[in-house]
């Protein structure tokens, strides 16, 4: 076969992310406070960006404030020539809904300071979220339960094999019938140290140890120094010389001197001891909404947290900045002077999305908004999409890391969105719905007789009419960390 050389044409079509589309999408996921960061941070760097002076005004706040006349121009000639900005936002540049004038009074606070703080995660949740994620059975996961519910602070074991297996079957016999009970010889010891060794290997490595000895192990074989004999001889029997500086019988123990030995100190050291330590205890930290939705004369008003965030627009200097300028200096001032006018237009979209999105989320939750969370329905990313024309990943980036305050609290935007089950009549109900009422029972039942998950799915049966068996009620109970009906009982 003869090889040769050939001109030929092509014509392709490419998609390409320029440096200002990559700044918008940038901007979409950032939380109210990374925003201001960002935008405060803009401000010191770019010459051409001020911050407007608002003067004071009596009138409520409005979602989106629409571009003043002294920036349009700016826009006409820096950032409107770019179709593929249009392109790729759709219907971003619409106008939304304006506030209709009209005479009412908004609260200060639509909700009390208490209601504004979220739990950071603790140890527990930490290992329950991943432990849901894992790829262990059913039986396993329930397993896992029982042994991330007998952590210390510190993520040391407190109950040993033994104990736990018997704590699963006291679970299993209180949650299924005496016959099934006895039919079913579960779990051995052996099942649940397979289980044991698998949180162990959850982050961070090395909790659900039993030993120092045993966490430090668990971490060195993790990163692969468990080739190293030696190192494993020091940390399983020798740790307690180690820490009282005994170190000459270790030097002719291992025919080591000691620049040897104190690489492996150095190697131990960095290892952590205590891995769940750096978790807290649930500490509550303040939320700031990015969005507040009040109900209006039987109407909700969707109005946008401008708080702390900068009114920009290019500064004066613009005018005259290229006159007795060089070329150099006139190329620099072209970036600035363009960089500046593509920050202001992608905030300026930025909200404009944002109060579209929530907005839909209003329309597609409003008995959630009217009565509560017992009104959820299902809802996904695409839902929402493809009522405002925009692409899922769009939704998604614009609900990341944002809070909305509502008439019962506030709640991160992605937590409108859930799964569906079907009911008795071919209708769905919200898997949100279904936690609340199991969180509600749970809070309702005698602590001495405790309501078991083949319980809960019944009263889910008489009050929701859907169909729910006992592994969806213990999955739903787990992901909101509520321990199986055996540890919840009361020991009087």
């Amino acid at each position: 076969m003869a090889l040769e050389l050939r001109q030929q044409l092509k014509l392709s079509q490419q998609l390409v992310m320029t440096p200002q589309l990559q700044q918008a999408i940038r901007l979409l996921q950032l939380s109210r406070l990374e925003l201001v960061e960002t935008v405060q941070r803009e401000l010191l760097e770019n010459p051409f960006l001020e911050e407007m002076q608002d003067e004071p005004s009596n009138e409520p706040p409005a979602e989106v404030r629409p571009e003043s006349p002294r920036d349009e121009p700016t826009y006409d000639r820096e950032v409107a020539r770019s179709e593929d900005w249009e392109d790729y936002l759709g219907e971003f540049a619409s106008t939304p809904q304006q506030v209709q004038p009209r005479d009412y009074e908004l609260p200060e606070e639509m909700s009390s300071l208490e209601a504004r703080y979220a739990s950071s995660p603790t140890l527990e949740s930490h290992l329950m979220w991943q432990l849901r994620l894992s790829s262990l059975s059913d039986d396993q996961k329930e397993l896992g339960e029982i042994i991330i519910g007998n952590l210390s602070s510190s993520g040391y074991l407190q109950a040993s094999l033994e104990e736990m297996a018997e704590m699963a079957r006291a679970d299993f016999a209180g949650e299924t019938s005496t016959a099934e009970a006895k039919d079913k010889a579960w779990p051995t010891v052996e099942e649940v140290e397979t289980v044991l060794k698998a949180i162990q290997l959850f982050d961070p490595v090395g909790v659900a140890a039993r030993t120092p000895q045993e966490c430090l192990l668990i971490q060195i074989k993790a990163l692969g120094y468990d080739r190293d004999q030696v190192l494993v001889d020091l940390v399983r029997d020798h740790l307690e010389d180690l820490e009282a500086h005994r170190y000459k019988p270790l030097l002719r123990k291992f025919r080591l001197d000691m620049d040897e030995l104190k690489e492996y100190l150095d190697i131990i050291q960095s290892l952590d001891p205590m891995p769940g330590a750096s978790f807290g205890e649930g500490m509550s930290t303040f939320v700031s909404p990015d969005v507040f939705v009040y109900k209006v004369d039987g109407e909700f008003l969707i109005v946008l947290n401008e708080d702390g965030l900068p009114n920009l627009h290019l500064s004066p200097v613009y005018d005259n900045a290229s006159e007795n300028a060089s070329s150099k200096e006139k190329e620099y001032f072209n970036e600035k002077i363009r960089s500046a006018a593509w920050l202001i237009k992608s905030l300026h979209q930025r909200q404009r999305t944002l109060y579209k999105v929530v907005e839909s989320i209003v329309k597609h939750q409003r008995g959630f908004f009217e009565e509560g969370i017992s009104k959820f329905k299902p809802l996904i990313l695409k839902d929402i999409a493809d009522d405002i024309n925009m692409h899922e990943s769009t939704v998604s980036r614009i609900t990341t890391n944002k809070y909305v305050a509502t008439p019962f609290g506030v709640y991160e935007l992605k937590f409108f969105f859930n799964s569906a089950l079907e009911l008795d009549d071919g209708s769905q109900v919200g898997s949100e719905s279904v936690k609340a009422l199991i969180k509600k029972c749970i809070s309702e039942e005698d602590p001495k007789n405790p309501l078991s998950d083949e319980r809960i799915g019944e009263i889910l049966k008489e009050h929701l009419k859907v169909n729910i068996a006992r592994r969806t009620v213990a999955k739903y109970r787990m992901a909101m960390d509520i321990p199986s009906s055996s540890r919840r009982k009361a020991h009087f």
